[in-house]
């Protein structure tokens, strides 16, 4: 298995939309395939046909490429080694394994009718035994190959009489493996029910077809998440009755993505609830129209979410946080991987996504913004109010926010305006304003010092003055540095504003003094 060539999969079902947790599966395994040179394979596992939602594939592919997670090999990708890749295209392979599972004595037929199960449920409940399986005690007394007799079965399928296909789970035997998060995994048969591995639809249940298509795609390595952990011992069983141990994969169950409280798995109703998407991409619900918000329509970046994907389980044992796709494919390791369940936080989403929006270029940005951007000024510009902007936002959107940079302000932070404002404001501005006219460079530097040695000529604080001319140029009660913003408008439009925003400011004040 070693000198194997790591091949690894990600096999959603299109039931609906690919929940974040989702992504994270797939992220995992890519991450470790490709940090071991491998194959990164996208299986669609469609044999749940009533459970089938229009566009939920498209969705999943679509996910992947925004996070770019690129597929080696999957649905519609020109390398078909080992296609189809979705299991409703494979539904001729699987019957053979199966019928060679009965064959062997592995599996049987069983024709119990979904009324005659529920039936033998209630009993049991009534006989206070609430969680009645089909299992090794039970079976004799069911309607199946091997409580009836071979001309009986033969009969019932020559009649085409509906039947499922179970495993015949041994007696009192332990089954052991290895998981590469969980060490050694040991349950007993005694602890497991005969599960059905073919429907009477002709097609195979998610524990057979996955192990015939893992075998037959030649992975390696399982990776996905806890929920299947309890399935692990009978996926183990089948490698064994179909003599395929020495091909069986390494197996690693990825711990939950919690709640922001920590109180349970995080759920679509967890994101209605708080405000945040739990989705990565927009999805409209084909029947209700019903839309659920998606990271990437709410301003995230890929580069961000994955990040943040990649540390709901993982750490890399540094204090590095902030990474990109390729770091996190150098550092990554499955023994960095957690047991315990991971709780999601909202604001550390954000938190990322700010990092990375920081470590953008100003012309990347530029790029970015440049089509939402309704102001008719030049690339230098905007990337000057980008650079001003850029540790204060968490969003590209945030980057244009502020208006004054474009156009004279009209409304005002009042609350600023009343603590701030006193009698003898205007006349001090107006000095200010009449020594800052004078200057000839008018760079940040500049007004800086203009206006400390202003406030030392006239022995005022800072407090007293500052506030009150960003009211007058920017409307606003804080923001970036005051003086960048003034050689960005530069000296025409500082004064112009000046002209007019003093003046409103000072009759504002007389007015509300009377």
């Amino acid at each position: 298995m070693s000198e194997q060539k790591i091949r690894v999969r990600f096999a959603p079902s299109p039931t609906g939309p690919l929940h974040m947790g989702g992504i994270r599966t797939a992220l995992y395994n890519y991450l470790f395939a490709k940090k071991h040179q491998g194959d990164f394979i996208l299986r669609i596992e469609d044999t749940d046909q009533n459970r089938y939602v229009k566009g939920a594939e498209h969705y999943i592919i679509e996910s992947l490429k925004w996070c770019g997670l690129k597929m080696d090999e999957g649905p519609g990708l020109e390398n078909n080694t080992y296609g189809p890749y979705r299991q409703s295209e494979r539904k001729h392979l699987y019957k053979e394994y199966a019928d060679k599972l009965v064959t062997s004595g592995n599996a049987y037929y069983a024709f119990d009718t979904a009324e005659e199960l529920e039936n033998m449920r209630l009993l049991a409940k009534k006989a206070k035994m609430p969680n009645w399986q089909y299992n090794s005690i039970s079976r004799n007394s069911m309607k199946n190959s091997l409580s009836l007799s071979s001309e009986e079965v033969e009969k019932r399928i020559q009649n085409k009489e509906s039947y499922t296909i179970r495993i015949k789970m041994p007696r009192n035997e332990d089954v052991r493996f290895y998981d590469e998060i969980r060490g050694w995994v040991i349950v007993n048969t005694n602890n497991m029910d005969d599960k059905v591995i073919f429907k009477g639809d002709g097609m195979p249940t998610y524990h057979l077809a996955n192990v015939v298509d893992d075998y037959l795609m030649k992975i390696t390595h399982v990776i996905r998440g806890e929920e299947w952990l309890p399935s692990a011992p009978l996926h183990v069983l089948l490698y064994k009755f179909l003599d395929w141990e020495e091909f069986m994969p390494k197996f690693a169950h990825l711990p939950l993505i919690l709640k922001p409280d920590g109180n349970g798995k995080l759920s679509k109703r967890d994101g209605d609830r708080l405000g945040f998407p739990v989705f990565p991409l927009e999805w409209q619900d084909p029947e209700t129209k019903e839309i659920s918000s998606g990271y990437r329509e709410k301003g995230y970046f890929s580069e961000s979410f994955v990040n943040m994907l990649a540390f709901l389980g993982w750490n890399p044992g540094t204090s590095k946080e902030v990474y990109s796709l390729k770091e996190l494919i150098t550092d990554f390791s499955l023994d960095r991987v957690g047991k315990s369940g991971a709780k999601f936080d909202p604001d550390k989403s954000k938190w990322f996504n700010q990092q990375h929006l920081r470590e953008m270029s100003n012309s990347d940005l530029v790029s970015l913004v440049r089509e939402v951007c309704e102001y008719d000024v030049s690339d230098t510009y905007l990337s000057q109010v980008i650079g001003l902007m850029k540790e204060r936002a968490t969003f590209s959107s945030d980057l244009l926010s502020e208006d004054y940079f474009f156009k004279m302000p009209l409304d005002f932070n009042e609350k600023t305006f009343k603590k701030k404002w006193k009698s003898n404001t205007l006349e001090i501005v107006n000095d200010f304003f009449k020594i800052l006219n004078s200057d000839t460079v008018f760079s940040a530097i500049s007004t800086e010092e203009v206006f400390k040695k202003f406030t030392e000529s006239r022995e005022i604080g800072m407090g007293a003055v500052l506030p009150n001319l960003r009211l007058i140029l920017t409307g606003k009660g804080m923001g970036p540095s005051l003086f960048e913003i003034m050689a960005l408008l530069g000296k025409e439009e500082v004064m112009k504003r000046h002209q007019e925003r003093s003046i409103f400011f000072g009759n504002l004040y007389l007015e509300k003094s009377n």
